[in-house]
């Protein structure tokens, strides 16, 4: 850890909490929606993204959904548990073992990524119906470091009508949950998607987090090249493992591209506002 880069991920937590309030709230609200569904984890994300929406529209408005797997951890679900304690909110837990497990059986070559794939993207299955269910707009729980490196699964977590966490970096994330009151234990525990046994988020990408947000503060928001961000002491193949990461994965963070044979085209030089005419 480079102790000068690392305080520049500093947030001053107090101006943080208003301004995602204020985006929740207004967010919501200009749709005519009054409630948000957020699947709970257990995790450090869906808990910050917890709290922010229940100071931001009531807890009578946030709707939260526990979606376990037969391998998930029972710790993941106690603290998830303890987060709907602690915030008064409505939730129900819904177990996704019996959606995914068919299509799973089917393939006997199936690694962990395609498994946690298909889970990724049925607890949006099951999210999405909830919302339509409950008439409220699903909340996501990714953030920055994770957009940037394509850790999440396109059109599974990474799938949401807004997101509060989008522009905080893990590290971020940890500072920022502490201020806002999520649980010690949640904040202490090292970060997992819990997909299958054993499996941590470092783990899988083979660097710290830290370490990680460092460099992408770096490259992303000071547009530092990767030679001079080596001279602050970082491995040259670690910097290039994660400018690859970032390239590789542009396609999870933007619309299917869409070929243009109009002067028109959606997502390309049709540019009103999101949502026009709200």
């Amino acid at each position: 850890m480079n102790e000068a880069i690392h305080r520049k991920l500093s947030i001053a937590p107090d101006i943080v909490r208003d301004l995602l309030v204020k985006f929740i709230r207004n967010e919501t609200n200009r749709t005519g929606i009054t409630k948000v569904v957020i699947g709970l984890s257990g995790g450090i994300d869906s808990a910050l993204s917890a709290y922010l929406a229940t100071e931001a529209l009531g807890r009578e408005n946030i709707y939260c959904v526990l979606m376990p797997y037969r391998t998930s951890s029972h710790d993941s679900t106690t603290d998830a548990e303890t987060v709907v304690r602690q915030l008064e909110v409505h939730a129900e837990t819904i177990d996704i073992t019996p959606m995914v497990e068919p299509l799973i059986e089917k393939f006997s070559d199936m690694d962990n990524v395609r498994r946690g794939n298909i889970m990724a993207r049925e607890r949006m299955i099951v999210l999405y119906d909830v919302s339509a269910r409950e008439r409220g707009l699903v909340v996501g729980t990714g953030n920055k470091t994770e957009i940037l490196l394509g850790y999440t699964t396109i059109f599974g977590d990474s799938a949401s009508a807004i997101n509060p966490l989008g522009d905080l970096y893990k590290t971020q994330v940890k500072q920022f949950a502490a201020f806002m009151g999520v649980p010690q234990k949640i904040l202490q525990k090292p970060p997992s998607a819990d997909l299958w046994a054993g499996q941590t988020d470092e783990g899988e990408l083979g660097i710290t987090f830290d370490e990680a947000d460092e460099i992408l503060y770096l490259l992303v928001d000071e547009r530092r090249t990767e030679s001079e961000i080596a001279d602050y002491g970082y491995d040259e193949m670690t910097i290039k493992k994660i400018c690859r990461l970032m390239q590789v994965n542009q396609f999870k963070r933007r619309p299917p591209v869409i070929g243009k044979i109009s002067y028109r085209t959606v997502n390309i030089d049709f540019r009103y506002a999101r949502d026009w005419g709200t």
